[in-house]
């Protein structure tokens, strides 16, 4: 198994002690435009932590150099990266991790399924997770998966992320999109306690009936308290990242928006 970050054995039951990050998707557009630029941002903002998303596969390792540089000159860390098709391929593979551990990331992420449809498609996704943990584990580093809305939604009488959970080995992580359970009506604080060590990460994406992804982390319909509660205690929290997924929402854009969803997670956590 993965050795635990070193924060790890400190966080369980000590909620000012799990680090806040942001998922970059959130703040996209900006990204686009100026990648140093906006890391400085994020990290004066007050977030402690980064997750960077699939465009990072194309960056050269004197860039990655780069935004490490950027990043250890704001104080911030990257523990985890989302990826897509291209980087569990051979070749793309070789190159994620070489980028990630400059940048010094442990988990590469599978961001969604590639268009798994019937039971079994799902547990052919489970075995190619614990395929890419096995390649992994030389590098000291674990994969990871990101789930949507499909995986709460039974087929057959089973649900995509029981499957992928059963399916896997502990190491493989259970990153837990908390937006897409609110949605579709799944029980967040319920699957957490089912999967005890394995939510290693948590993206704190809010929704709310009527409004949708638009709202700020905190004003929407997630039981915080009690999903922090149950990462700590059982979920084996390692660090929290803070989704946005509309992006530039309002008149200050994806920066004003994340700077908000930073103040709001401060109010609940005081």
């Amino acid at each position: 198994m993965t050795a635990a970050l070193p924060f790890a054995a400190a966080v369980v039951g000590t909620a000012k002690k799990v680090p806040v990050g942001l998922e970059l998707y959130s703040v996209r557009d900006e990204l686009a435009k100026d990648l140093p630029g906006t890391v400085t941002a994020v990290g004066k903002m007050g977030y402690e932590v980064v997750e960077f998303y699939a465009p990072y596969l194309n960056w050269t390792p004197e860039i990655a150099k780069d935004v490490r540089k950027r990043m250890d000159d704001v104080g911030l860390k990257c523990h985890s990266t989302h990826n897509n098709g291209p980087s569990f391929t051979d070749d793309g593979l070789k190159k994620a991790i070489e980028l990630n551990q400059i940048i010094g990331s442990k988990y590469l992420i599978m961001a969604s399924a590639p268009r798994a449809t019937g039971i079994d498609a799902w547990k052919k996704l489970a075995d190619q997770l614990t395929s890419i943990s096995e390649k992994l584990k030389p590098n000291k580093m674990a994969t990871g998966y990101h789930n949507h809305q499909v995986e709460w939604r039974p087929i057959d009488g089973q649900r995509p992320m029981d499957v992928i959970a059963a399916g896997t080995p502990k190491d493989v992580v259970l990153q837990f999109d908390v937006g897409t359970c609110v949605e579709v009506g799944a029980d967040p604080v319920a699957w957490i306690n089912a999967n005890p060590g394995r939510i290693k990460s948590v993206h704190c994406k809010d929704w709310a009936q009527g409004r949708g992804y638009g709202v700020a982390f905190g004003e929407g319909d997630a039981p915080w308290k009690k999903i922090f509660e149950a990462a700590e205690k059982k979920g084996g929290v390692e660090y929290y990242l803070v989704e946005q997924e509309t992006g530039a929402t309002g008149p200050d854009g994806e920066l004003g928006m994340v700077q908000r969803c930073l103040d709001n997670w401060k109010k609940l956590r005081a």
